[in-house]
């Protein structure tokens, strides 16, 4: 047999369950999730926060293809029914679409504030969130800010950190598989739960 089953003692080329956050991190270093004392909403809460909004703005939107915001614009405008703003002050518009200067400057309320700035903005962004009315503040993958949860989470908010909507949602609907690849399934079946 091959060398992926796993024996009493453990095997080190058995796959780790994905639960285990641990399993990703380089040996010898830290868990990079170690001093996180906040829990974020499971996958059916993010589930549902996804279902359940109609609109998205992307703080820190960038007219640059390389850039991680613009590839999920990109998804979010050719992909969903979302009604997607983007905001960023030093543009006026990216993909055909105007850019706000801020989330205050918008003509709805958000649903879900999909933020990607740096670590020390995210307090404030977290507060302008809840002064546009929004329901949910997301932090992009690789942001973490417990001080913007707390802001968030203070006045009502659902908070989503180090996920990325375009995965999540792609992840829901079809696209990609639990653990984050590419199903290569392509189907002409309509998806039962609302893109």
């Amino acid at each position: 047999m091959s060398g992926i089953q796993s024996s009493a003692a453990g095997d080190s080329c058995t796959i780790p369950p994905v639960q285990d956050p641990a399993s990703c991190a380089l040996p010898g270093l830290a868990s990079p999730q170690a001093d996180r004392a906040w829990s974020g909403p499971g996958p059916q809460q993010r589930f549902g926060i996804l279902r359940g909004a109609t609109s998205i703005a992307i703080v820190g939107a960038s007219a640059n293809p390389a850039r991680a915001s613009y590839f999920v614009a990109t998804y979010l405008l050719s992909s969903t029914r979302y009604q997607v703003y983007l905001v960023n002050p030093r543009e006026t518009e990216i993909l055909g679409q105007p850019v706000y200067a801020s989330l205050a400057d918008l003509p709805v309320a958000p649903d879900i504030v999909d933020v990607f700035r740096r670590h020390d903005d995210l307090p404030g962004v977290a507060q302008e969130a809840v002064e546009a009315g929004a329901r949910t503040l997301w932090l992009q993958l690789g942001s973490w800010n417990e001080d913007a949860a707390a802001i968030a989470e203070s006045a009502g908010l659902s908070v989503v950190m180090d996920r990325c909507v375009k995965i999540e949602h792609a992840r829901f609907h079809g696209g990609l598989h639990l653990a984050g690849f590419d199903t290569g399934v392509i189907s002409s079946r309509r998806q039962l739960s609302a893109r």
